[in-house]
């Protein structure tokens, strides 16, 4: 199922501003698949659901300072993204032009359980919510990543210029002289989940995601 829309923003003349083309399409998740990403870019954000398809939006933004209103939206056209399923895996593919008045936002939704593969050109990519393996490399930008605190990993964040924060413990690493920096989880012999993530330019922020307890039922008298 796909369902898409344009949405056309002038400034307060009326003949100029930006042109927004916002898309949504559902696709099929197979049970313990992978959501792949092999050349996105711009603002990426994934977060577990317990649906069982990948729903997907995408929202471009290009700027019309000059009120060629039929141009960019040429442009907007000729840029364009491909669903397509391979076996266990869903890969998201994004054409390989580039405007620089461009600006590209990913919001999707995939199981829980789904495992991730990300190679991000520039950019932030936020994460939340998955409980599977996830890899995810970036150019430059921001890794952004919220975890469960009970959940046991094998992390590897690595930033070639840059700092990683994590909440979970591991062994730090000062790198290339001083400038990068290299965090691993020491309990990755038994971990069930695997976390690789690595930045050439940006940092990296690994959280937990607290879930609160319930209450205690009362104590019959």
């Amino acid at each position: 199922m796909a369902i898409g829309f344009v949405s056309l923003l002038g400034a307060a003349d009326g003949s100029r501003g930006f042109v927004e083309v916002t898309h949504t399409e559902k696709v099929d998740f197979p049970s313990g698949g992978t959501l792949r990403l092999p050349n996105s870019r711009g603002y990426l954000t994934v977060e577990g659901w317990d649906g069982p398809d990948v729903e997907i939006t995408t929202v471009k933004t290009i700027n019309d300072n000059a009120g060629e209103r039929e141009k960019v939206t040429h442009q907007l056209d000729s840029h364009h993204l491909a669903v397509q399923r391979h076996g266990d895996e869903v890969v998201v593919t994004t054409n390989s032009y580039w405007y620089s008045n461009l600006d590209l936002e990913y919001r999707i939704k995939a199981p829980f359980s789904a495992r991730l593969m990300v190679s991000h050109r520039s950019g932030n990519v936020n994460v939340d919510g998955l409980t599977g393996d996830i890899d995810i490399s970036l150019r430059d930008g921001e890794i952004i990543l919220h975890l469960p605190e009970d959940g046991r990993y094998d992390i590897n964040a690595k930033c070639g210029i840059g700092n990683v924060k994590s909440d979970f413990p591991g062994d730090e690493k000062r790198l290339a002289w001083l400038i990068g920096h290299r965090i691993e989880n020491g309990n990755s012999s038994s971990a069930p989940h695997k976390v690789n993530l690595r930045v050439k330019t940006g940092d990296i922020v690994i959280l937990k995601t607290r879930v609160p307890k319930l209450p205690e039922p009362p104590i019959a008298p």
